[in-house]
């Protein structure tokens, strides 16, 4: 199977990178917002680059949808490094308050430097990175404990800077999801295009969820056969697979024709909610170097 790769980066993301650069010197801590099923292949490399010095915390959001032994994991790679993390469910919100406390810690150095100025006391002011659909509008309507921020299940619609008030003692700057430029590692491409932080009109869907179904069968088959109540062992060809979970699921057209793009539609949904259980993509320390 050939190489995946993508090279969508659409004008309202670079105008984004350009003003990250222009606002970041109005903000005292960066949370930098991973998707805990990949958290070495959401990280954005261009990030990394971007905020130099500026205290970052690691948030990794949807730790509800990876494995709980990988998430603790990915948290010890991330704290040796020295960096501050928190783990955020996307369902309950669990992590938020701890994600306050951590924001508030980091800028406390700050705060203080500006007090001993004598500058008037002023709330945190922290600005969430990520890429897109990783999940940063959800956070800040969990802060806020309203939907306030216009958020969808596709990447691309947070378009704009917003200043929001969380509370009295912190502010935060929302910003677009930003990808970098030019994705070439294969496998990184296949995780962003499964968990939909590209959008699904820019990549071929066959070929992608060809790979998926390839890593479904081979770790995670016992997943497939309960979901789908299918018989072990699993075909090894991909398009037989395909066509029994489409005919379990009904994707069929006149004369009994399994619907095959319906049903890679249909799985690579119930993976992204959740219904085929905890995932994590990202696995090993040989892949950390990005972070």
């Amino acid at each position: 199977m050939d190489n995946i790769h993508i090279n969508w980066f659409p004008g309202h993301m670079a105008k984004a990178q350009r003003m990250i650069r222009e606002h970041l010197k109005l903000v005292d801590v960066v949370i930098e917002l991973l998707d805990a099923r990949i958290p070495v292949s959401s990280a954005n490399p261009v990030i990394k680059e971007i905020i130099e010095n500026k205290p970052r915390i690691v948030a990794l959001n949807k730790a509800d949808l990876a494995e709980a032994e990988w998430n603790e994991y990915w948290s010890g790679v991330f704290r040796d490094q020295g960096l501050q993390v928190v783990a955020l469910e996307a369902i309950t919100g669990k992590g938020t308050k701890a994600l306050i406390g951590k924001v508030e810690q980091a800028a406390s150095d700050t705060i203080t430097r500006l007090a001993a100025k004598g500058i008037r006391p002023r709330a945190v002011r922290a600005m969430i990175l990520g890429i897109p659909n990783v999940g940063k509008s959800s956070l800040i309507n969990r802060l806020l404990g309203a939907a306030t921020v216009r958020t969808a299940d596709k990447p691309g619609v947070t378009r704009g800077k917003q200043w929001i008030k969380i509370s009295k003692n912190l502010e935060l700057l929302d910003t677009p999801g930003v990808l970098w430029p030019k994705i070439e590692d294969s496998e990184v491409a296949l995780k962003l295009a499964i968990t939909g932080a590209i959008n699904d009109e820019v990549y071929d869907l066959e070929q992608v969820m060809s790979k998926f179904l390839c890593l479904l069968r081979e770790h995670y088959s016992e997943r497939i056969v309960e979901r789908y109540k299918l018989n072990e062992p699993l075909p090894e060809e991909n398009e037989e697979l395909l066509g029994l979970i489409g005919a379990k699921r009904g994707c069929l057209r006149a004369g009994g024709i399994v619907d095959y793009d319906k049903a890679r539609k249909i799985i690579l949904n119930e993976f992204r909610g959740g219904k085929l259980g905890r995932f994590t993509l990202d696995r090993g320390i040989e892949n950390s170097s990005k972070t």
